[in-house]
């Protein structure tokens, strides 16, 4: 009986900590946007095993350079760097400073260069985020705040090895199925890891258009913060 105590009691400790509860500096995070993370802490069984094993080698990559006093560097990548790929760097790094993962910094970029499209800043001010305009234009670069104590994150298109992104060993990581196909070589990647999402703009200009971008960024921003967790854990 005691000896099934104890294991009842590890099993209980070790999922609590791979969930997440135990995140280090959530006050790092606007408060606006904290709840929606912890509620991405207790959710994480939703992620099918295998997109799991994905996440985990993105893990392995930044926990592997933090613990060689490096930064892990990570871009996310789609075609046209206007969805999906804003919202995995944005929820990255916002899922970085929650977990009191230092060391870390996530890039977007694509294929082509369009615009940031505004339904997904739409979407992510719904979440909690702060939006700035700072210089207008077809393809503005907007000023994403998700910290009062973090620098915001400057999201605008362009292609993922444009000056200011990493140009070598760092991990790409395929939003879009699109963008896998059409790169076979991701210049100066030290790893690549597809993981497609399903692109928003198909319910553009629908009535279920908020709902399915909404979905868009929920399942991203908790895939990300797993992937975080994971890297604390």
């Amino acid at each position: 009986m005691i000896k099934n105590s104890l294991l009842k009691f590890f099993t209980v400790l070790s999922l609590w900590v791979y969930i997440g509860v135990a995140h280090a500096s959530p006050e790092d995070v606007l408060p606006s946007i904290r709840p929606q993370l912890t509620k991405f802490s207790q959710e994480f069984q939703k992620i099918p095993a295998e997109r799991q094993t994905l996440l985990k080698k993105g893990a392995l990559f930044i926990r592997s350079k933090i613990q060689a006093g490096e930064t892990a560097q990570i871009t996310f990548i789609c075609t046209h760097n206007s969805r999906r790929s804003h919202l995995a760097q944005i929820w990255a790094q916002t899922a970085a400073a929650y977990y009191g993962v230092d060391g870390v910094q996530a890039f977007s970029g694509g294929t082509e260069a369009t615009a940031m499209n505004s339904r997904t800043v739409d979407a992510l001010k719904r979440v909690g985020f702060g939006f700035t305009d700072s210089t207008g234009g077809k393809n503005p670069v907007y000023l994403v705040k998700y910290s009062d104590s973090k620098p915001e994150i400057h999201s605008f298109s362009k292609l993922y090895n444009a000056e200011g992104n990493p140009q070598s060993n760092y991990a790409a990581f395929m939003t879009c199925s699109q963008a896998d196909k059409n790169c076979p070589v991701v210049e100066g990647s030290a790893l690549r890891i597809p993981i497609h999402y399903e692109d928003p703009k198909v319910a553009d200009g629908l009535p279920n258009e908020a709902t399915v971008y909404d979905e868009r960024a929920q399942q991203i921003g908790l895939e990300m913060a797993y992937m975080m967790a994971q890297v604390k854990g």
